[in-house]
């Protein structure tokens, strides 16, 4: 079992990114903030991974057990400049002049919104020509700007800051975690709802956990920064896997979203392919049949236009008046989700609660079709407060192709659906923000996965899990978890709320009589009242005085 380790929020550098915003106050507007911010932490990163090659090829050029050793100076100097050697090592040749050192030493010039836009340039001619896909991604913005050179240099300033370098913080997502803060600190400018579209560091770890995507076709179709996709590598080196093993693919409809997604790819040199554009009425990748699909698409959202769907989409679970509405997206999304599944392909989804009961007949329908047809795997309900953006409670929908137990891993479970109610786990990081910590998510995903495991067949899984004990055989465990057959919740009207199926969770019996409570209680009331009255008399006095 993994050590249970301090919850920690996903944001710690409130205060600098606040700073930052203060910078580009009044010549900015609120919803552009990170537009400005992280394209400068993105070459910020860039110019530090460039800096760390270049020292680590100087120490093997002078180490004379390595194969590049060599006391020739011209050698050394080749080596150090051939851009071949940083590529190979997940990085470019940054040239001085679009350094991170050398804006941060002209960060008081006048013309540092100049220096800014050509360091633009100048990497962005490299991302174009190593990858086409990269377009675009780092366009001149500083100059038209409304900042002033010294806003620009002050921003510059507060961004040099360790908290912001992924040398000081290699294993955090910073730039997924920049854009939920600017989201979610200026969401009434984003408009309504805007904070669905980040998924935090706590579920999204979950939810990776209990897909366990090491090896295949990852694919989201709402993938956002792309924080699903670095926590999957972070998976995969956890457990020693190898990131040549997966394929990312994904596509977002917004084209700053999607440009952020293509940074933190980039970022960790992992094969992707991903396209802009509406998921649910234009989807990019029809052929696509993924390992895992991972998401968490927007919630709700209504006045999509369903009508605008082909009559025959093949993706629709049946006649396209009776399988969607236009009320909400949330069950076009589930059936995207499936289309796109392999015959032995899994997805976990981020889903508003109300899906798990909704009685729209476009939901409800697809809904049942689901649970008649052994789609769903498992259902998690979720603790509030986990999202910093968006009050909306949420659940985990785990939809699977693999529940028939040919796979050679797992069982066969096509008449049975896991229910888990994870509303009173986590802690609070802050007032406003609940985290899971390791022991939570180990919890979850260890119950699920000895649901699902074929105790008769040893794990022939390339990458051990580093969570909790799997042969532990699995348990019904009231309040918590429960493997309800489909004819429980076709009784219930198909409704999927945890809380129907496990129950209320047993609570130890202290000794102490009822009636003993009770006086208690009483005893202690009564004391209340008497300090009330107390409290009462003495704020009328000093109304008296006054």
């Amino acid at each position: 079992m993994t050590k249970k380790k301090t919850a920690k929020a996903d944001i710690d550098f409130e205060k600098e990114l606040w700073d930052a915003a203060n910078e580009l106050r009044g010549a900015v507007s609120e919803n552009n903030y990170k537009n400005y911010i992280l394209p400068l932490v993105f070459l910020k990163h860039l110019s530090e991974r460039f800096d760390i090659v270049h020292d680590e090829l100087q120490d093997i050029l002078n180490e004379p057990s390595s194969e590049y050793y060599t006391t020739d100076k011209a050698e050394k100097e080749y080596v150090l400049a051939d851009p071949d050697e940083y590529r190979a090592r997940n990085t470019f040749v940054i040239p001085k002049t679009a350094s991170w050192q050398y804006l941060k030493d002209n960060a008081e010039q006048d013309d540092i919104k100049v220096k800014v836009d050509d360091a633009f340039d100048v990497i962005q001619e490299l991302l174009t020509t190593y990858n086409p896909q990269l377009v675009n991604l780092l366009p001149r913005i500083f100059v038209k700007s409304e900042l002033s050179a010294k806003q620009t240099g002050g921003i510059i300033n507060l961004l040099s800051h360790p908290k912001f370098s992924e040398k000081e913080n290699p294993e955090s997502d910073i730039l997924g975690r920049i854009y939920e803060y600017y989201i979610g600190r200026f969401a009434m400018a984003e408009g309504s709802g805007a904070g669905q579209f980040f998924t935090p560091g706590s579920i999204v770890r979950l939810l990776v956990e209990l897909l366990e995507p090491y090896k295949g076709r990852i694919f989201d179709p709402a993938c956002g920064s792309g924080g699903m996709f670095v926590q999957s590598l972070k998976f995969i080196r956890e457990h020693g896997g190898d990131k040549s093993d997966i394929s990312i693919y994904g596509q977002e409809m917004t084209a700053q979203t999607l440009r952020l997604c293509l940074m933190n790819l980039l970022l960790r040199n992992l094969s992707f392919d991903i396209k802009l554009g509406n998921s649910l009425l234009d989807d990019k990748f029809p052929e696509l049949k993924a390992d895992f699909v991972i998401a968490n698409p927007p919630f709700n959202v209504s006045n999509w236009h369903p009508e605008d769907l082909p009559e025959n989409d093949p993706r629709l679970f049946g006649p396209r008046e009776e399988f969607t509405t236009d009320g909400s997206a949330n069950y076009m999304w589930m059936q995207t989700f499936w289309n796109h599944l392999s015959d032995i392909g899994t997805a976990g989804i981020v889903m508003a609660n109300g899906a798990m009961t909704s009685n729209t007949r476009g939901e409800k329908n697809v809904r049942q079709h689901m649970v008649d047809n052994g789609m769903i795997d498992a259902i998690v309900r979720l603790p509030d407060k986990l999202f910093l953006t968006t009050g909306i409670p949420a659940c985990l929908f785990i939809l699977s192709k693999n529940r028939d137990g040919k796979d050679g891993e797992h069982r066969e479970r096509m008449k049975e659906i896991l229910f888990l109610d994870a509303a009173k786990m986590g802690s609070m990081a802050s007032r406003k923000l609940r985290v899971f910590s390791d022991e939570d998510i180990s919890k979850i995903a260890d119950t699920y996965h000895n649901w699902r495991i074929d105790p008769s067949v040893t794990s022939s899984l390339s990458i051990p899990r580093k969570t909790g004990s799997v042969e532990k055989p699995y348990e019904d465990i009231d309040g918590f978890c429960k493997a309800a057959i489909l004819e429980e919740v076709q009784k219930q009207d198909y409704k999927l709320t945890p809380g129907i199926y496990v129950g209320t969770e047993a609570e130890e019996d202290d000794g102490i009589p009822f009636e003993e409570k009770m006086e208690d209680l009483k005893a202690t009331l009564v004391e209340q009242f008497e300090k009330g009255e107390e409290l009462k008399k003495q704020i009328l006095a000093n109304f008296e005085k006054l």
